[in-house]
């Protein structure tokens, strides 16, 4: 197994990690500050890291770097006549040696500080992920669950990862090997726009046959845009001029799982729910029933439930529900993977022999965004200004070189979260 470890930068103010994994033959070793890189909607966190290289070993050869977000379905030992039960979504690869005066930038922090303690071995690589690039999804589909797609899907895991490998070969098309490549997982998530949204509303009303008058029904949510954790509020009001009873209302937070792949299938599960019959029934002729209901979907609460769409590749401590997918004009959803949406659905249980009376209210779920945006990096080559996250953060009024002293390097054996099992498909 490839050995993995940290980088730690330790002072007197903070201590940071940078994660640091060698190939099986210890000849390459990649060194990242993050394995998770976010889209704050105007712009997405950049790949930036450094490999060190053994030239010895290497002779004629070249270092690659690849990044590629795939739609797994299937696992990879399970080819069938050479056929992958996999769909990429996006790729590229760069050379890191020898160095391309094409690819040439300025050095983020990170990979200054790492290249002055590693020394002239060590090289730098660089991506920028489209804005159109899918986020991290997991999907664990449930076994009483079907559709239009194949048994492996509905019998494996499926979703949308993330992979950066380094690699050694003499041309960027020629197949890595375990013995002289390195992988990493890493998550693409998103961070919520500061974008206003109309609070969702949805109004019914409701005649019967052989009954006169109409039952009418509104709900609302106090706001469209809520964070994980946060509680939702769900305002509703009946005006019941028919001659059925309202006896309960059940309310529910339904995630829908659109994949798009071969054929489009859709997941539904439900992550947070009630019933109530307080103040209930509303009885025929009586209006201006009004009440606040509270629901809280979280994975805490889902943990244990199949068909559930997380955030990132394993059900970790560190993760939690999917958010809600972000799907910008003029992109193509197909190259998305997996559509996340959510919604919440109010059912009004009426009296025997009368049909339930159902509004559903679409909102957004997501990450909020960070209070302290990530500094600017220095102007490009090319003159434009582009926005970089620091991954190791320095403090202020020290110079990198200053710092730099105080790194240290920590191997162990693998990442290990707590009440999360290791699994061999985890870099």
């Amino acid at each position: 197994m490839a050995a993995e470890g940290e980088l730690a930068a330790t002072s007197s103010l903070s201590t940071t990690r940078v994660f640091k994994k060698a190939s099986p033959n210890g000849k390459i070793t990649t060194y990242l500050g993050r394995r998770d890189f976010i889209d704050y909607g105007s712009n997405i966190d950049p790949v930036d890291g450094v490999v060190l290289i053994d030239p010895e070993y290497l002779k004629d050869r070249k270092v690659y770097a690849n990044i590629l977000a795939a739609f797994r379905y299937g696992r990879e030992d399970l080819d069938v006549l050479g056929l992958t039960f996999r769909k990429d979504l996006f790729g590229t690869t760069v050379q890191v040696y020898p160095p391309v005066s094409e690819n040439e930038r300025p050095l983020t922090q990170l990979q200054t500080r790492l290249m002055k303690k590693l020394g002239s071995n060590a090289y730098p690589f660089y991506f920028e992920i489209p804005q159109d690039a899918p986020s991290s999804v997991t999907l664990q589909p449930a076994p009483e669950e079907t559709g239009k797609v194949t048994h492996v899907l509905l019998s494996k895991p499926c979703g949308v990862d993330y992979e950066l490998k380094t690699y050694v070969g003499d041309t960027d098309q020629e197949k890595a090997h375990k013995r002289n490549s390195v992988r990493l997982a890493i998550r693409k998530l998103t961070y919520a726009a500061d974008e206003s949204a109309p609070q969702p509303r949805a109004e019914v009303s409701k005649d019967f046959v052989m009954s006169s008058g109409k039952l009418r029904a509104e709900a609302s949510l106090d706001k469209e845009k809520y964070y994980h954790g946060e509680n939702i509020s769900v305002n509703l009001t009946i005006d019941n001029n028919s001659g059925k009873k309202v006896r309960k209302v059940h309310i529910s937070v339904i995630q829908v799982s659109d994949i798009i792949l071969f054929n489009k299938a859709s997941y539904k599960c439900v992550v947070a729910e009630m019933e109530s019959e307080d103040r209930m029934p509303v009885m025929p002729s009586q209006n201006g029933f009004c009440k606040v209901y509270t629901l809280c979907p979280t994975l805490d609460n889902n943990r244990d439930k199949r068909g559930l769409a997380l955030d990132g590749k394993l059900k970790h401590e560190d993760t939690n529900l999917a958010s809600s997918t972000i799907v910008r004009d003029n992109v193509n959803r197909e190259g998305l993977g997996i559509v996340i949406q959510y919604r919440v659905k109010v059912r009004l249980i009426l009296s025997i022999g009368a049909s339930d009376v159902v509004l559903e209210l679409p909102f957004t779920l997501t990450h909020p965004k960070p209070e302290t945006p990530p500094p600017s990096r220095p102007v490009s080559v090319g003159g434009d200004a582009t926005l970089d996250t620091n991954l190791i953060q320095l403090e202020e009024g020290n110079d990198p070189a200053f710092v730099d002293d105080d790194i240290i390097f920590e191997d162990f054996a693998r990442l290990r979260l707590k009440g999360a099992e290791t699994e061999e498909a985890d870099a």
